[in-house]
């Protein structure tokens, strides 16, 4: 979708409930994980179809333009799993699409696109120069051209990631950005008044995470729109100069920050779901839980975006990369507990004002439920009778 015509569009929380309805065939709710070593539930969109939350925006997109009658042969460009989720809908409706992917896409990406039987077109050596050849192949050939993020049904089936946390109630959620269309569709799930129906429910704070160097998103938020190339990066999925329009619009209402990760933090947090979670992720499917190490909250929930990462930068990074041990969880010793509780029970005594023959008698392994042996009977069900004057 061109800048005009992506100013003018809108996405509203009935496009993601239309969305949720058409998707609910086709694809089963990801699961959540809690990630004990990290204090943070997962939501691990790496188990989706395609090992990316991108196929739901995909099929969302072309179910909606079957409805609406439009036939015409969709192109798209991609780093590489909007590209995937795109052929294995096209696969599935038996719909013709072309990819257009940058040279150095990871290469189990590209065997993944041409699996399920897409074209696929490499081109240049960003994403960015990519989607413009495949906008350049649509103006001449009439195809329709499937933006990976800045698309009203794109955004809507990604939507759906945000209708299945909202079960879950969490107070923080973390999700990456690239271009903006998984954060766009979340926040719109969690906060949109028809979908988070009461004010508890619209107060989860929603948190985007890029990475420093390609961070055009939190620039653009604030304003600067340069086209500045971004650095290389661990997360080749959010390597994006050019975020879109209509995303930003959504987020610059409602999403209520952005995180900026090290690339050295990514890396290791990448190898920690790896060793320690026994989670594969790609760079830009750890970046949210990368970015929640920053981030206080009691029920924390980052989406691993997807887990389509190449053998041989797994085997280097497990080799490269040397984590900190985690912090060690706090053993309560049976001593400590009984010190705990006698200081709770003397705190209780008194504030109730109790003399010592009614307190309870403390055995040498802990709290007797028995009364002392000079307490009245009713003191064993915890009732204190006074004698009234007559």
């Amino acid at each position: 979708m061109d800048c005009d015509v992506a100013s003018l569009a809108q996405v509203s929380a009935a496009d993601l409930l239309a969305a949720q309805a058409r998707l609910r065939r086709y694809l089963e709710p990801t699961p959540l994980h809690h990630a004990e070593r990290f204090g943070c539930w997962l939501k691990l969109e790496n188990l989706q179809r395609t090992g990316s939350y991108k196929v739901r925006g995909a099929l969302n997109a072309l179910l909606a333009a079957r409805e609406r009658g439009d036939h015409r042969t969709v192109i798209a460009a991609s780093a590489g799993n909007h590209a995937q989720g795109l052929a294995w809908a096209a696969y599935r409706l038996g719909i013709n699409v072309i990819t257009v992917m940058p040279r150095c896409a990871p290469q189990t990406k590209i065997a993944g696109v041409a699996h399920w039987g897409a074209t696929v077109r490499l081109h240049g050596e960003t994403y960015d120069e990519a989607k413009a050849f495949a906008i350049e192949l649509a103006d001449q050939h009439d195809y329709r051209l499937l933006s990976a993020f800045d698309d009203p049904d794109v955004i809507a089936g990604q939507g759906t990631v945000g209708l299945e946390l909202a079960a879950f109630a969490p107070d923080v959620v973390m999700v990456p950005i690239g271009g903006g269309g998984l954060a766009a569709g979340v926040v719109l799930a969690l906060k949109s008044e028809l979908l988070a129906r009461t004010p508890a429910a619209r107060r989860i704070r929603v948190i985007g995470a890029q990475v420093e160097g390609v961070d055009s998103m939190a620039r653009a938020l604030k304003g600067d729109r340069r086209l500045i190339e971004p650095v290389a990066t661990l997360a080749d999925g959010v390597r994006v100069k050019d975020p879109g329009r209509l995303t930003e619009r959504v987020l610059e209402s409602m999403l209520d920050d952005i995180v900026i990760v090290r690339e050295a933090e990514l890396r290791e947090t990448l190898v920690r779901l790896a060793l320690e979670e026994h989670i594969i992720a790609e760079g830009a499917g750890a970046l949210a839980l990368a970015a929640g190490r920053r981030i206080v909250g009691k029920r924390k929930c980052a989406v691993v975006s997807g887990g389509n990462l190449d053998a041989g930068v797994l085997a280097r990074l497990l080799s490269e990369v040397r984590p900190r041990a985690p912090r060690r969880p706090r053993r309560r010793t049976r001593e400590a507990l009984g010190r705990e509780t006698a200081t709770i029970e003397a705190d209780i005594y008194t504030l109730a004002n109790l003399p010592p023959a009614l307190r309870l008698s403390r055995g040498p392994s802990g709290p007797d439920s028995r009364p002392a042996t000079d307490a009245p009977y009713s003191i064993r069900h915890s009732v204190v009778t006074e004698e009234v004057p007559a």
